[in-house]
C-alpha cells in the first residue's frame, strides 16, 4: 500500500503541490472490472483545502485524475451496515456514488480520515456518517496503518505534525553556533540546560533595562499615537459628511429614475392607445363608395351585383369586427355601429325583395328535358340554378347578417320551386302509370304456389315484366340527376351544411356535400319534393296490381339506385321505399308458404305431382332477377324456408289420399330433386340432398310393398328350411326331413315355370302403371327397381338350394337371363 501511496504522490499530486492523506482502491458497484483510486488530498499551503479525487489508470498505465470534489460538497457517507468486513460504501456528492473497496482495511482508513478532515475543516453543514462503526468516527480511533502506536503518542504526533514549521537558514546557523560554544551539550545535557537558562535570564534582564531606558521614546510614541487618533477622528467626521452628501445624491437619482420610468410607461400607453384607436377606426371605417352602393344597390347588372357583393362583405367585416368591450362604450363607436345597422337593414330589404321576386318568377320555369326517353321526362332546371348562383354570396351574407330574412327567403324558395317540382313529378309518374296500364289489364293477380296453375290469374308474360322494369328504371333514372342537382344547389346556395362559415371558403364539392347532408338539407328537399314519396308509392302499387312478382324486380331496381345516389335525400327516399318493398317480399313469400300448408288435394282422382312442387319452377323463373342481384341473400333466406316447407308437407299430404302414400312421396320428391338440381342454387344444396334421400326411401318402400314375393310358395318352403337350420339341423341334412325332401322341393319348383312367372310380372306391370302418374315419369325407374328386387330374391333362393341340397341337380326352371328378358319384353310391349 505504501508503494501505491508513493506513486500517487509523485505521479499525480506533486505536480499540483498537493499532499495525499489517504487513498482507497475501489470499483463502481456492479462494475468490478473498472477500478480506480479514491484519494483524500490536501493543499500544501495555507489555507488548507481538502478535496476528494478519483484517479484512474489509463491504457498506457499512467495515473490520471478523473473527477475532483471539494470536501464541502460531501453531504453524507453511507456504510450500508456496521459490519467491519463490509466493502461497500456510498458518497453523496453532486449525486450518489456507490463504491466497492478492494479491502476492508483501506475502507476503514479512508472513512476514518474522511471523518477527521470534515470535523477539522468543514465548519457548518457537516456531512452525516451513517451505518459506520462508532469506533471509526472518534478522535482517538486507530486506523489499520497506525494501530501499533499508543493513543497518546498518536495524538501528540498528529498535533506536532499540524504545528510543525521548518526553521529558517539563519535560525539554523545560530543554533549551530550556540551548539559549538558548548561542546559538552550532547554529553551533558543538564549542564547545557543550565547554561541556556542562565543566558536566558541575562537576556531578560537586558531587555528590561532596555525598555526602561527607552521610556522617553515610548512617551513620544504615545503622543504620536494620540495625534494619529485625533487625525483619524477628524477624517471620520469628514467622511461622514461626504457620506450624507452621497446619500442625498442617491435619493435624488432614484427619484429621477422613477420619473423617467413613469414617463416611459406613459409614452408606451399612449402608443398602444394610438394603435388601438387606429385599429378600431380602420375596422369601423366604411368607404364612401360602399355607403353609396349599400344605399342604392343595383342587382340587375353584372357590375352592380359585383359592387353590391363587395360592399356587403365590407359591411359584414366592419359590423363583426373584434373590438374590445370597453371601447364599445364609446359614443363614437356606438354611433358608427348604429349607422352600419341602418345600412344593413336597408340593404337587406332591397336584397330580399330582389331574391324573393326571382324565386317567384322561376317558380313557373318550364325546364330543360331530353326528348329521347319515350315520354318519361323529368325536366331539369339547371338554367334557374345558373342564374341564381350569381346571388349566392349575397345569400351567404344574408345568413350571417339577417337570419330572419334568410329563413323567410328559404321558405319562399321551397314554396315556389316546390310547386314547379310537384307539377313535373306528377307528370312523370302519371305517364309511367299510363305506360304500365297499357301493357296489361290484369287486376289483383294471383300467383300462389300452393294453388293449381289453372287457378292462377297471373297473365303477365316475361316481356310484360321487362316492360314494367324498364318503365321503373326510366323513372328512377330521371329522378336521380334532378334531385342531386337540386340538393347540390341547396347546399351551395343556402349554405345549409356550413352554418356560420366564412364566405371566403370555397364552395363544397358535390360528393362532399352529399356526405355532409344534415337535417336542414332533408327539410328543404322534403318541402321541394313533397309528393315524391306518395307518387313513388302509387307507381309501385300500380305495378303490384299488374304483377304478383313485382316486389322482386322493384327491390333490385331500388337497391341499385340507393347505391348510386349515396348520402343524399334521394338515397334516403329510395332506402325508405326499399324497406317497404322488402316487407312486401317477406309477405309475398310468407303467403307462398301458407298456400303450401293450405293446399287441398283431390280425393277421387290420381294425385301425381303436387301443385306447389310443379309450380316451384315457375316461381324460380320469376325470382331469377332477384337471385342474380345484390339482394340475393333476401331470396336465399326465403328459398330455404319455402323448400323445407315443401319437404315437410309432401309427407303430410301423401298420407291422406286414396293413391298410395309412397307413390306421392316418390314422384314429388323425385320431381323436387330434379328441379333443385337444375336450378343450381348453392344455398339449397342440403335440401336437394334431403329430397334425393327421401325419394330413394319412398322408392324402396314402394317396391318392397308392391313387388312382394312373386315366387311365394318357394319363399314359404325355404322359410321352413331356414327354420329347421335355426333349430339346430345342419343345412346339408335338411333334405332328409320328409317335409323338405328333394321331391318336395321339385314339386314346388315345378309350380313356377317361366311362362307363369312372366304372366305374374305382366300383371304387376299393369298394377304399377295404374299407380303412377304420367307427369311423374317414374314407371321405367320403378320397373327397373323391381327387376333388381326380383334378381335379388332369385339369387337368394339359388344360394339356399346350393347350401341345403348340394349335388341334387335341382334348380329353378328359369335363369337370370330369362328374368331380364321378361322385364325387357314387358316394358317394350307397353
Amino acid at each position: 500500500m505504501s508503494s501505491v501511496l508513493r506513486n500517487l504522490q509523485q505521479d499525480v499530486f506533486d505536480q499540483s503541490e498537493e499532499r495525499l492523506i489517504t487513498c482507497c482502491h475501489v470499483s463502481k458497484y456492479l462494475k468490478k472490472k473498472k477500478t480506480s483510486f479514491l484519494c483524500l488530498v490536501s493543499t500544501t499551503s495555507l489555507p488548507y483545502n481538502i478535496s476528494i479525487v478519483q484517479v484512474k489508470q489509463t491504457d498506457k498505465q499512467l495515473l490520471k485524475k478523473k473527477r475532483n470534489w471539494s470536501l464541502a460538497e460531501l453531504k453524507s457517507v453511507d456504510g450500508h451496515n456496521e459490519n467491519y468486513d463490509t466493502l461497500e460504501y456510498d458518497l453523496h456528492l453532486d449525486k450518489v456514488y456507490r463504491w466497492v473497496a478492494t479491502s476492508s482495511k483501506e475502507r476503514h482508513a479512508f472513512i476514518h480520515n474522511l471523518w477527521k478532515q470534515t470535523n477539522r475543516h468543514v465548519l457548518k453543514d457537516k456531512p452525516m456518517f451513517k451505518n459506520i462503526p462508532k469506533a471509526w468516527i472518534t478522535e482517538d480511533a486507530l486506523t489499520p496503518e497506525n494501530k501499533y502506536v499508543t493513543l497518546p503518542l498518536l495524538a501528540l504526533e498528529n498535533d506536532l505534525a499540524e504545528d510543525f514549521q521548518a526553521i529558517t537558514d539563519k535560525e539554523q546557523e545560530d543554533l549551530k553556533r550556540l551548539m559549538s560554544g558548548c561542546e559538552f551539550a550532547i554529553s551533558n545535557a543538564e549542564a547545557f540546560m543550565e547554561i541556556l537558562a542562565r543566558d536566558l535570564s541575562l537576556l531578560d534582564g537586558e531587555n528590561v533595562q532596555c525598555v526602561l531606558a527607552s521610556e522617553e521614546q515610548v512617551e513620544s510614541l504615545m503622543e504620536q499615537l494620540e495625534l494619529a487618533i485625533n487625525e483619524a477622528d477628524r477624517m471620520e467626521t469628514q467622511l461622514n459628511a461626504y457620506d450624507e452628501i452621497l446619500c442625498h445624491v442617491r435619493d435624488t437619482m432614484e427619484k429621477m429614475e422613477k420619473k423617467n420610468s413613469m414617463i416611459s410607461v406613459v409614452n408606451t400607453n399612449n402608443q398602444l392607445l394610438m394603435q388601438e384607436l387606429e385599429h378600431m377606426v380602420t375596422k369601423l371605417d366604411l368607404p364612401e363608395e360602399f355607403q353609396r352602393t349599400l344605399d342604392n344597390a343595383d342587382f340587375t347588372s353584372h357590375e352592380g351585383l359585383a359592387a353590391a357583393i363587395k360592399a356587403a362583405n365590407a359591411l359584414k367585416v366592419a359590423m363583426n369586427s373584434n373590438i374590445d368591450k370597453a371601447l364599445l362604450q364609446m359614443t363614437a363607436v356606438q354611433e358608427q355601429r348604429k349607422k352600419f345597422e341602418k345600412y344593413k337593414e336597408k340593404f337587406s330589404r332591397s336584397l330580399s325583395r330582389q331574391i324573393n321576386n326571382l324565386f317567384i318568377h322561376y317558380g313557373n320555369h318550364k325546364g330543360e328535358s331530353d326528348k329521347s326517353t319515350e315520354g318519361l321526362i323529368l325536366p331539369q332546371h339547371s338554367a334557374v340554378h345558373k342564374e341564381l348562383y350569381a346571388y349566392m354570396e349575397l345569400m351567404h351574407w344574408m345568413k350571417v347578417m339577417d337570419k330572419k330574412i334568410y329563413e323567410s327567403l328559404k321558405d319562399v324558395y321551397t314554396t315556389s320551386l316546390g310547386k314547379l317540382y310537384d307539377r313535373d313529378l306528377r307528370g312523370l309518374f302519371n305517364t309511367a302509370r299510363e305506360k304500365i296500364e297499357a301493357f296489361n289489364t290484369v287486376s289483383s293477380p294471383t300467383a300462389l304456389i300452393g294453388l293449381d296453375r289453372d287457378m292462377w290469374s297471373l297473365e303477365t308474360s316475361v316481356q310484360d315484366r321487362k316492360r314494367y322494369d324498364t318503365v321503373l328504371e326510366q323513372v328512377l333514372t330521371q329522378l336521380e340527376p334532378v334531385l342531386l342537382q337540386e340538393q347540390q344547389f341547396c347546399v351551395k346556395f343556402f349554405q345549409t351544411t356550413l352554418d356560420g362559415a366564412d364566405l371566403s371558403v370555397e364552395v363544397v364539392p358535390l360528393r362532399k356535400a352529399e356526405k355532409q347532408i344534415d337535417e336542414d338539407v332533408r327539410t328543404m328537399m322534403s318541402n321541394l319534393f313533397a309528393c315524391l314519396k306518395t307518387e313513388l308509392d302509387l307507381l309501385i302499387d300500380h305495378i303490384k296490381k299488374q304483377d304478383s312478382f313485382y316486389c322482386m324486380y322493384v327491390l333490385v331496381r331500388l337497391n341499385q339506385h340507393v347505391m348510386s345516389a349515396q348520402s343524399s335525400f334521394l338515397s334516403n327516399t329510395f332506402a325508405s321505399q326499399l324497406i317497404e318493398v322488402k316487407r312486401s317480399l317477406d309477405q309475398f313469400i310468407q303467403q307462398q308458404i301458407e298456400s303450401i300448408k293450405e293446399c287441398r288435394l283431390p280425393r277421387k282422382s290420381k294425385v301425381g305431382i303436387l301443385s306447389y312442387v310443379s309450380n316451384l319452377e315457375v316461381f324460380a323463373t320469376n325470382a331469377d332477377c332477384l337471385l342474380k342481384s345484390e339482394r340475393r341473400a333476401d331470396l336465399e333466406k326465403w328459398y330455404t324456408r319455402l323448400v323445407d316447407t315443401m319437404l315437410e308437407y309432401i309427407a303430410i299430404h301423401s298420407g291422406d289420399q286414396k293413391t298410395r302414400s309412397q307413390v306421392i312421396k316418390m314422384e314429388n320428391y323425385h320431381h323436387l330433386y330434379s328441379l333443385l338440381s337444375q336450378l343450381k342454387i348453392s344455398v339449397l344444396d342440403n335440401q336437394r340432398r334431403e329430397a334425393k334421400q327421401r325419394y330413394n326411401d319412398a322408392l324402396q318402400a314402394y317396391v318392397t310393398e308392391n313387388f312382394g314375393r312373386p315366387l311365394e310358395k318357394l319363399n314359404t318352403f325355404f322359410e321352413g328350411v331356414q327354420g329347421r337350420v335355426a333349430s339346430g339341423v345342419k343345412a346339408s341334412e335338411v333334405s332328409y326331413q320328409l317335409a323338405f325332401s328333394k321331391q318336395e322341393l321339385r314339386k314346388v319348383i315345378s309350380q313356377y315355370p317361366g311362362n307363369t312367372v312372366k304372366k305374374g310380372l305382366e300383371a304387376l306391370y299393369k298394377k304399377v302403371e295404374k299407380h303412377l302418374s304420367e307427369e311423374g315419369n317414374l314407371l321405367q325407374v320403378v320397373w327397373r327397381a323391381m327387376q333388381e328386387e326380383f334378381i335379388k330374391q332369385y339369387k337368394m333362393l339359388e344360394d339356399l338350394i346350393q347350401q341345403c341340397y348340394p349335388g341334387s341337380m335341382v334348380s329353378l326352371e328359369f335363369t337370370i337371363e330369362d328374368i331380364l328378358h321378361f322385364f325387357s319384353d314387358i316394358a317394350r310391349s307397353h
